[in-house]
């Protein structure tokens, strides 16, 4: 090998390094962006969740003890609860205890607010993650379909039921649910739960119609989104120049444009995760499901505060928790930078 082989073969080793040594440092700034954001939703909510819970008027000693409670035991009640401290201490001290996993007791069951939401939070996550896989499979299978037959009747007519979906709240298609697959079918339960892990069939009995109808609303937005994405990306060049090599639409959907539009999809459903968390409050209710929302109900009509505060703030840390996975996935995606980075190198090859 010549001298000036072996110098090229060594600079294009070490420029292949720097690239990569770059490349990891931009995860490194852009996890470090993430996490700083993260931490500051964090705080931000746990701030506003303390701050509605101190502006509320409750009066625990009143509501436990009754009307017939004196001052002196109003006062020593207060005094068990920490709420003749400061607000800053007692804030300073609640996200402490949160931090270990205490999030106080119930005012009027004593039973640690941990402890309630242990048993009810299952229910939420096994609800809503059955949900988004739903609207996971409807949404993109519909969404790649529209795609593959941009403009044809098939691409109208998920474009047709995405609209009508998108103005139906869950609640409503929770009632039509129950109206057709309970009460004329007789198929499927009107309400109640069984924990996934006691029997998973009847789970799954259970949960299909609140998840179905927790879905079709994040199901037409990921169709839309994902429609869009992937027409676009396939009258990009590359997509373009693989479809005249021979290579069939079909295949370069799938072996290239998907996973460059899933970016804009993914950050659909980020944006869908909170609304799948809040429509849980309705369908619970409709549903007659023992999970976090109707807990938090139940402890706002006593005036319940710490259970309140406690499923306000993890309910906070689950949708930031979702929202800090979307925003890792879309950086591992990253569609644009590495269509820039090859078109970079494609051109400094040219130049060589």
């Amino acid at each position: 090998m010549s001298l000036t082989a072996t110098a090229a073969t060594g600079w294009g080793a070490v420029r292949g390094r720097g690239e990569r040594l770059a490349r990891v440092r931009g995860w490194a700034v852009s996890l470090r962006g993430v996490v700083l954001v993260t931490a500051t939703v964090l705080f931000l909510a746990s701030l506003i969740t303390f701050a509605l819970g101190a502006l509320s008027d409750s009066n625990p000693a009143a509501a436990v003890l009754g009307e017939t409670a004196t001052e002196e035991d109003i006062a020593r009640m207060n005094h068990e609860f920490g709420l003749d401290r400061p607000l800053v201490v007692q804030y300073l001290s609640w996200v402490g205890n949160a931090l270990t996993g205490d999030l106080g007791r119930s005012w009027f069951t004593t039973i640690p607010v941990t402890d309630s939401i242990r048993t009810a939070l299952p229910v939420d996550l096994s609800i809503a993650a059955l949900a988004l896989l739903l609207a996971l499979v409807i949404g993109g299978s519909a969404g790649i379909g529209a795609a593959l037959s941009n403009g044809g009747i098939l691409d109208r007519g998920v474009t047709l039921v995405c609209s009508l979906l998108g103005t139906l709240p869950p609640f409503v298609m929770g009632m039509g649910l129950i109206v057709l697959f309970s009460v004329k079918l007789q198929l499927l339960p009107a309400g109640g739960y069984v924990a996934l892990e006691q029997d998973p069939v009847q789970w799954l009995r259970f949960a299909i119609l609140p998840s179905f109808a927790l879905s079709l609303d994040v199901a037409s937005s990921i169709a839309r989104q994902l429609r869009t994405s992937l027409v676009g990306e396939l009258h990009q060049n590359y997509a373009i120049g693989a479809e005249m090599r021979g290579f069939r639409r079909r295949r370069v959907l799938f072996g290239h444009v998907l996973r460059n539009a899933a970016g804009p999809t993914l950050a659909v459903i980020g944006l869908a995760i909170p609304l799948v968390i809040g429509g849980a409050v309705v369908t619970e209710k409709l549903f007659a499901l023992p999970g976090i929302a109707q807990l938090s109900l139940d402890a706002a009509e006593k005036g319940d505060v710490p259970v309140v505060l406690g499923t306000l703030l993890v309910t906070a840390v689950i949708v930031v928790a979702a929202s800090l996975v979307v925003n890792i996935l879309q950086n591992l995606l990253n569609p644009a930078a590495r269509r820039s980075d090859g078109v970079a190198r494609a051109a400094r090859g040219g130049a060589r």
